[in-house]
């Protein structure tokens, strides 16, 4: 069987708080995640929608063209009923289609993982000098 992809619902719903803070261990973190790629996808839904709108335009602008372009109208309404960048945003999140990470955390991890060794290779040194 196909999964069919999961379209986000075009209207504010209650969320479980707690799901957001999964992934990241961080709520906020989870929130300026969200906020990035709902930028992104805001930005790839803009230049879709003037590429459109480009093939319509011509150089010269009269009453008879603003009025009769029916076509241009309805690439603009459908645009207009797309779901918002942010509802697209949560969807991927919650659906585990994001990826993500975070330097900050991962040079933390790094340091630990350095500092265990050095103290393992202190510990060998002083068992050897014990015996």
């Amino acid at each position: 069987m196909e999964e069919k992809k999961k379209r986000p619902v075009n209207t504010t719903i209650t969320r479980d708080t707690s799901l957001f803070s999964q992934g990241t261990d961080n709520i906020y973190e989870t929130v300026a995640l969200l906020s990035k790629r709902s930028n992104q996808i805001a930005t790839e839904m803009k230049r879709e929608l003037h590429k459109k709108i480009e093939e319509f335009s011509s150089g010269i602008d009269t009453m008879d063209e603003i009025y009769e372009n029916r076509e241009q109208i309805e690439v603009v309404r459908h645009y207009e009923m797309m779901p918002k960048p942010t509802l697209k945003a949560t969807q991927e999140y919650l659906d585990g289609e994001l990826y993500y990470r975070n330097p900050a955390k991962e040079d933390k991890n790094m340091q630990r993982l350095e500092a265990m060794e050095n103290e393992a290779i202190a510990e060998g040194a002083v068992e050897k000098a014990q015996n």
